[in-house]
């Protein structure tokens, strides 16, 4: 009954099924790597921005370029304030409101993006405290250029003259006349009342919107190993109903100019004057 599964149509089918299924577990469990990888980088990153408050501050210069080693390190710089920017819609404690940036003029002029704090409600000037004057010296966590799209940045443009909507060189380069680092600082302690902007954790790490990604891709690569088991099985059981609809003779008969279903076999008319019933009989 089962002769056909050596035929050279089931022979491909089952090579297929046979390297499908193990392709389907290995990446399946390979996105579940992933996944477990990125949590213990969270819990990592946790541990991390709770040691980095406690160490000593290191010169900005030592820190830099940022990477997932340097980011959230404790950094310090002198310098004095320059031009303040507002970033708005970005939400602290469930709450809607706006950073308060500002420009550190240090090296001889090249600038540092600091937030000095959080505010809530809408972007404006007049709420926004101005920086301390004189030469200050600044400590806090440093952070890599943001990306539109990530952790809530946005990608908007056309806002009002005073803000940006990105903490990055690219975006600053075009809103002040002087060079800007690729990196920036929130401070520990909110200045003048505003309250804090905690770190973030490094960009391609902790359990963001990529890491359930990665879980999703592993449950689906998990469905495609169990989808393809069970279209072999249906395929399986509809051969074999073909093949004993045609030792029955019930095979119907194919639409003209189009083949018999694959194991069975064309169906006979019975003779002028002879009995369809007495045919059946002696085809069986």
């Amino acid at each position: 009954m089962y002769r056909f599964l050596l035929t050279p149509r089931w022979w491909g089918i089952n090579v297929f099924v046979l390297l499908a299924i193990p392709f389907c577990i290995f990446m399946g469990s390979w996105q579940l790597g992933r996944f477990e990888a990125r949590v213990d980088e969270h819990r990592e990153a946790k541990a991390t921005a709770t040691a980095d408050k406690k160490e000593t501050p290191r010169p900005l210069a030592e820190l830099l370029p940022v990477d997932k080693a340097t980011s959230g390190r404790q950094a310090t710089a002198t310098g004095h304030y320059d031009r303040q920017l507002l970033v708005p819609d970005r939400r602290l404690d469930d709450r809607r409101g706006f950073y308060v940036l500002t420009l550190l003029r240090v090296d001889g002029g090249k600038a540092l993006p600091v937030v000095r704090g959080w505010l809530p409600g809408d972007a404006d000037p007049a709420k926004a405290p101005a920086p301390p004057p004189g030469d200050v010296t600044v400590t806090g966590a440093l952070q890599a250029n943001e990306t539109p799209g990530d952790n809530g940045v946005s990608a908007q443009g056309g806002l009002p003259a005073g803000q940006t909507a990105a903490i990055s060189s690219a975006s600053l380069v075009n809103l002040v006349p002087y060079d800007v680092y690729p990196a920036w600082i929130t401070l520990d302690k909110g200045d003048a009342g505003m309250k804090a902007v905690p770190a973030s954790a490094p960009a391609d790490s902790g359990l963001d919107l990529k890491a359930f990604q990665n879980l999703g891709y592993t449950g689906e690569w998990f469905v495609f190993a169990g989808f393809v088991v069970f279209m072999w099985f249906r395929l399986l059981r509809r051969e074999v109903e073909f093949q004993k609809d045609a030792r029955l003779g019930l095979t119907p008969e194919p639409e003209p100019g189009t083949a018999p279903e694959p194991g069975t076999a064309p169906r006979t008319e019975p003779a002028p004057g002879t009995d369809a019933t007495s045919t059946q009989t002696a085809a069986t």
